[in-house]
């Protein structure tokens, strides 16, 4: 046998061989295999468990009709059919018990405030809301302004364990911080007038201010909310996947469905 058709079956042979071994490891598209991983990841009990509590355009409200709707109560669907998974809605009475219950590895999904203190006890997506911080004040209020709530005597509600609670009592110099259990409590209380301003970002507040007839929102803002994502700490390798989630409901609309949906007002 000459060189030259040696050549020829050794390319040939080689080229057989490296075939073979192509057909004998078979790998699935990288879409597929990538949300196998994180169905496991996200919902390790084979549901999306997601906490919401009542009153807030971002996590859960009601409308005319009396149906649901809401930033995590929608979102977190669209996540669970993205998934290929069956979901369950954990309801709770403020935002500080869903995120305890994220620590515990209780529920799998919210949307929350990403501050700096919540990202010790869970893990946050890249922000998909950011939402402007305000009061409202009753009726017959005489506070006209955000630098008039801090005066003597003045009582602001809070809901209880929130950020809000946390960023007020170190910064006020006379006035009182009041937690509040629910934002159904708080908006009673305001009513009652056994509030004089309650505090937190401006969607619960325009919610709260449709039951209140005369209240009003303060012009202005005295903070920011990024409001992102939030899983139980151990899943963050799933992040990456999180992030290309909101990137794509933000840029499809879907997001901005949810939003029109909830009446999710006070974003910038």
């Amino acid at each position: 046998m000459n060189i030259t058709r040696r050549a020829w079956l050794a390319t040939t042979l080689g080229a057989a061989v490296w075939a073979a071994g192509c057909v004998a490891t078979p790998t699935l598209p990288h879409a597929q295999s990538d949300v196998s991983l994180h169905r496991a990841r996200l919902a390790p009990s084979g549901k999306l468990k997601i906490g919401v509590y009542m009153g807030s355009p971002t996590s859960m409200v009601l409308t005319k009709d009396q149906s649901r709707v809401g930033v995590s109560y929608e979102l977190g669907q669209t996540l669970a059919k993205s998934l290929g998974l069956p979901f369950e809605f954990v309801e709770f009475k403020r935002v500080a018990e869903i995120v305890d219950a994220i620590k515990k590895g209780e529920v799998d999904f919210t949307v929350t405030n990403a501050s700096a203190a919540r990202a010790l006890l869970v893990d946050f997506s890249d922000p998909i809301i950011s939402l402007e911080l305000g009061y409202l004040v009753p009726s017959n209020s005489q506070i006209a302004e955000i630098a008039d709530v801090d005066r003597k005597a003045t009582k602001v509600g809070v809901s209880e364990g929130s950020s809000s609670q946390g960023v007020l009592t170190r910064e006020f110099k006379q006035a009182v911080v009041v937690p509040q259990p629910s934002i159904p409590v708080a908006t009673s209380k305001i009513q009652q007038g056994q509030l004089d301003a309650f505090a937190t970002n401006k969607a619960i507040l325009f919610a709260m201010q449709d039951t209140l007839p005369g209240a009003r929102i303060l012009d202005g803002r005295w903070g920011l909310e990024h409001m992102a994502i939030a899983i139980p700490k151990g899943r963050e390798s799933s992040l990456p996947y999180l992030n290309s989630f909101a990137s794509t409901v933000k840029s499809n609309g879907q997001l901005k469905g949810i939003i029109d949906r909830s009446g999710l007002k006070g974003s910038i």
